[in-house]
């Protein structure tokens, strides 16, 4: 198994067909995906499979099946991403954890390891991340590893309006 990304206490490798049961367990659950105001069907699990698959063959990167190096647990989901705002490409960063490693320091550990990885290996001057308002803790990992908020847009999902913050870091920025 090839690990793209290698933390103290995680492996990050791409996602495959094989992961779904496992990611059902993450994108199916609701408290988990409040952010996007609906829990996954099985059919948006593989279609999202599918889409993170051709976003590796495209651009090289995309969310990351994060691993728990002492037992082999999938913890969730966290990487460098394509974003697209307002018609502008920047590198992100994005993380969908399991409920069960909530609050465990994984996803400040993954996010700047994927932070990183965008400065290092992607070339990126500037890393964002999108986030929810009302997602306190996203916007407190978001805070602990440096970026600020730079700005706001609407993103539109399933014929929703949902506003969200962006926060950035600079390349030079130490984290």
């Amino acid at each position: 198994m090839k690990y793209i990304i290698e933390t103290s206490r995680l492996r990050l490798r791409h996602i495959m067909h094989d992961d779904f049961p496992e990611l059902c367990k993450i994108l199916q659950n609701i408290d988990v995906m409040y952010a996007w105001e609906h829990a996954f069907t099985d059919n948006e699990v593989m279609e999202w499979i599918e889409k993170n698959i051709e976003r590796y063959k495209k651009d090289g990167y995309s969310y990351f099946l994060a691993i728990e190096k002492a037992n082999n647990q999938i913890v969730g989901l966290i990487g460098p991403l394509v974003e697209d705002i307002e018609s502008e490409s920047h590198i992100g960063v994005a993380y969908i954890l399991n409920k069960e490693h909530w609050h465990k320091g994984y996803a400040v550990e993954g996010v700047k390891a994927s932070i990183d990885y965008a400065f290092k290996t992607l070339g990126a001057e500037k890393v964002i991340a999108q986030i929810r308002p009302e997602n306190i803790n996203s916007r407190k990992v978001a805070e602990k590893l440096g970026m600020i908020v730079e700005g706001e847009y609407i993103k539109y999902y399933k014929g929703k309006e949902m506003p969200h913050l962006i926060y950035s870091i600079k390349k030079d920025t130490k984290i």
